[in-house]
C-alpha cells in the first residue's frame, strides 16, 4: 500500500525574511560608508597640512640657501653678514606692490615680474636689490601652493651697540606661517610661535641660520 508523504509547507512562516535581511545589510552597509567619508574627510585636511608644510619647508630651505649666497664678510666683526633688507618686512608677502584684481597674490605679483621689483636674473644689482629680489622670489613661491602663507625673516641680533641691524654670529630665523581648522571638534595643539599676534590659530614652519 502506497503512502504519500506530505511536508508542512513553511512559506507563510518566512514571509518577509528577505526584506528584514535587505535592511540590516543596508544599515550595515551605510555605518561602513559613513566611516570611510570620515576617512576621506580626515584625509583632506591631513593632506592639505601635509602640502603646506613641505611646501613651506622648501621654501625656507631655499631662502637660507639665497641668504648664504649673499652673505659678505662683515667690515666690523668677525664673520659672514647679510644686507639689513632682508629683515625689512614690507618686502615680503607683497606688501610693497599693490594689485588692482580681486585674483590672489600669485595671480596678481608672479605671474609676471612687477617693474617695481629689481630684476637681478642676469646678476646685475647691488646688495640691497638682491635682497628685495630674493623678498619677492620667496613670497611667490610661499604663495604657490597656499595664498594665505604669510613669510617673515628676522634677525635675534647679539650685537646692538654696533651698526649693523643683524651681526655677524646672529640667529636669522625665517618662519612661514598659515591659518588652520580644528575638525571633528578636536582642538589642535598649537604652537605659540606660529601664533603670535594671530587672532586665529596658525601652524607654521621655522628655520633659523647662523651664517
Amino acid at each position: 500500500m502506497n503512502k504519500s508523504l506530505s511536508y508542512p509547507c513553511h512559506s507563510a512562516q518566512q514571509k518577509g525574511v528577505g526584506m528584514i535581511e535587505v535592511l540590516v545589510t543596508l544599515f550595515i552597509l551605510s555605518i561602513g560608508i559613513l566611516g570611510v567619508a570620515s576617512l576621506q574627510f580626515v584625509s583632506s585636511f591631513s593632506n592639505a597640512d601635509a602640502l603646506n608644510r613641505s611646501q613651506s619647508v622648501m621654501v625656507a630651505q631655499q631662502l637660507s640657501e639665497r641668504l648664504r649666497a649673499s652673505a659678505r664678510m662683515s667690515l666690523i666683526g668677525d664673520g659672514l653678514v647679510v644686507d639689513e633688507n632682508y629683515f625689512n618686512q614690507n618686502l615680503y608677502n607683497f606688501n610693497n606692490l599693490t594689485c588692482n584684481s580681486t585674483a590672489t597674490n600669485h595671480a596678481c605679483f608672479c605671474l609676471a615680474h612687477p617693474g617695481d621689483i629689481p630684476d637681478c636674473t642676469g646678476g646685475q644689482c647691488d646688495a640691497s636689490e638682491f635682497a628685495s629680489y630674493d623678498a619677492y622670489q620667496a613670497s611667490c613661491s610661499a604663495v604657490s601652493a597656499n595664498p594665505s602663507v604669510k613669510l617673515g625673516v628676522s634677525c635675534d641680533d647679539n650685537n646692538n651697540l654696533d651698526a649693523e641691524a643683524c651681526s655677524a654670529g646672529s640667529r636669522i630665523s625665517i618662519i612661514l606661517s598659515w591659518p588652520v581648522e580644528s575638525w571633528q571638534n578636536i582642538e589642535r595643539a598649537l604652537n605659540e610661535e606660529c601664533n603670535v599676534n594671530e587672532a586665529e590659530p596658525h601652524d607654521c614652519v621655522r628655520l633659523d641660520v647662523v651664517l
